[in-house]
């Protein structure tokens, strides 16, 4: 059955219309690639005299590939929506961080692409000779990109507005968005990707946790670094375990979190980021630190709102929406996705409360904007491997959001036998990957060599080989990376397929 999209999709910030091509629904089979003329450019019309490309078959590819599991693609003419080619495109599969273009169309279709998220600092009191009589307040906005250099200026912007004491408490608000311990219960506790989320997040929820050997003992810190400064922090706190495993273990206890590790781990010496699971505590400790660089003396941060009211200080803006979901896409940043998701939550019904009932307003966007009906998602950003998405939805949303989604996304390096990238291979691709344990995930154009500009989206998981690894496993399972190296040559594989077929 054929249907035809010719409406216009709008994005409701404002953006730009974006013109909805024609998009034919694919059958459950694949359709057999009409075969250009020999010799010749552009589609023929009729296959009488024609030879069709030399090109591996899909599923001679995915036999190669042995991955097991189920894998589905499609791909469409990005300018006319017509699906070219499909396999299981209307079964549901984990989208992985594929969520996450999902997620910046979301954000920006609901908060525009100007928007630009804040932090103050909130005196509830005068200032008088330097003293601030009353408390002050650290107010997060929503802005992930807050890091420990921004603090800095907090720090000199705050005794720059005359404050040198406060002579009240001190006081850290997270609440612009819903307080939530972690992003994905499943992963293992001491993995960096998986922090708590808050209205107010220091370094993406990260501390820096270091190790070295010193006269035949261990000399370990945990601190908020960049690269100028090192303020240390006390509420997580490290200490050295003698045993095989777990590697990490964590408690948390009271407003601080209490890391143990395995010596027999540590090698001779290393580093890593760890997750926060008090973002208020973690943020008012490292201001107080800067704050006592500058000559300011702040007393210890407690977790809340203070009274209402009050007169903004400081206030610092992040840099503008486009320009984080562009960021967020390329480096696949999970908490970055999240917080901008629940923000357009926030926006949209005036309150969020859940991430998985945020990631459903998501889904209903998504079905009603870009015509996703048979997706759901339970986060923005694809950490979680109970969302389910279609290929068939994702590569023809690809092409409805086109003029926003293409402009964000990075350059996908085709690679050669050996894993060395190929500067002059003949198909252009920009996408965004997705990964899991045993789930690959890879959506967004390809340019074939004749000018032809395709959408697709490639998902491929393993379900029942994943369940049943162990949480504390998940960072690194056996076999997850020879998987992960065949599934990149399958979808390499099939487009190079596609640019073979439908251009030359």
């Amino acid at each position: 059955m054929m249907r035809n999209i010719s409406k216009r999709f709008f994005l409701s910030s404002g953006l730009s219309a974006l013109a909805t091509a024609a998009c034919a629904r694919a059958p459950d089979v694949s359709l057999r690639p009409e075969p250009r003329p020999a010799g010749g450019a552009g589609v023929s019309t009729s296959t009488a005299g024609a030879a069709a490309p030399k090109a591996a078959s899909a599923e001679a590819l995915i036999a190669r590939a042995e991955l097991g599991g189920r894998v589905g693609f499609a791909v469409a003419d990005a300018k006319t929506g017509l699906l070219l080619e499909s396999r299981e495109a209307r079964r549901g599969l984990p989208p992985a961080s594929v969520t996450k273009a999902v997620t910046a169309l979301y954000a920006l279709g609901t908060l525009g692409a100007g928007h630009r998220f804040f932090t103050e600092l909130v005196a509830m009191g005068p200032v008088s000779g330097g003293v601030l009589k009353g408390d002050l307040i650290l107010k997060g906005g929503g802005d992930p990109t807050l890091d420990t250099d921004r603090m800095v200026k907090l720090a000199a912007e705050l005794k720059a507005a005359g404050v040198r004491e406060v002579q009240g408490r001190f006081y850290v608000d997270g609440t612009a968005l819903p307080s939530l311990n972690e992003i994905d219960r499943d992963q293992p506790e001491h993995v960096g990707y998986n922090p708590a989320i808050s209205g107010i997040a220091l370094n993406f929820n990260r501390v820096h946790f270091e190790w070295k050997r010193a006269g035949g003992k261990w000399a370990t810190t945990m601190d908020a670094r960049s690269n100028s400064h090192r303020p240390s922090v006390r509420f997580a706190k490290m200490k050295i375990a003698s045993r095989d495993m777990p590697v990490y273990t964590y408690a948390g206890k009271g407003e601080e979190d209490h890391w143990s590790v395995s010596a027999k781990a540590l090698g001779k010496g290393g580093s890593r980021w760890l997750p926060v699971r008090h973002p208020e505590i973690y943020a008012g400790e490292v201001l107080r630190d800067l704050a006592r660089a500058q000559g300011v003396t702040l007393p210890q941060p407690q977790k809340g709102t203070g009274r209402g009211g009050g007169r903004v200080l400081v206030r610092q803006q992040s840099v503008e929406l486009s320009r984080m979901c562009r960021d967020f896409l390329f480096y696949s940043n999970n908490l970055m996705a999240e917080m901008v998701g629940l923000a357009a939550t926030k926006a949209r019904n005036g309150k969020v409360s859940t991430l998985k009932a945020s990631a459903g307003e998501m889904s209903q966007w998504a079905g009603q904007q870009l015509g996703m009906k048979s997706s759901r998602f339970v986060d923005h950003s694809g950490l979680g491997d109970a969302s389910e998405a279609t290929a068939e939805d994702m590569a023809l949303a690809l092409v409805r959001a086109r003029g926003v989604i293409e402009p964000l996304l990075k350059r996908f390096d085709m690679r050669d036998s050996k894993g060395n990238v190929m500067k002059n291979h003949p198909i252009g691709v920009h996408a965004k990957t997705g990964t899991l344990n045993f789930v690959s995930a890879l959506a967004g154009y390809a340019r074939a060599p004749d000018g032809t500009l395709m959408s697709f989206a490639i998902f491929a998981a393993d379900e029942s080989t994943r369940a049943r690894i162990k949480r504390d496993d998940r960072e690194s399972p056996r076999g997850a990376r020879s998987w992960n190296r065949r599934a990149k040559g399958l979808q390499q594989g099939l487009i190079e397929r596609w640019g073979a077929l439908y251009g030359v």
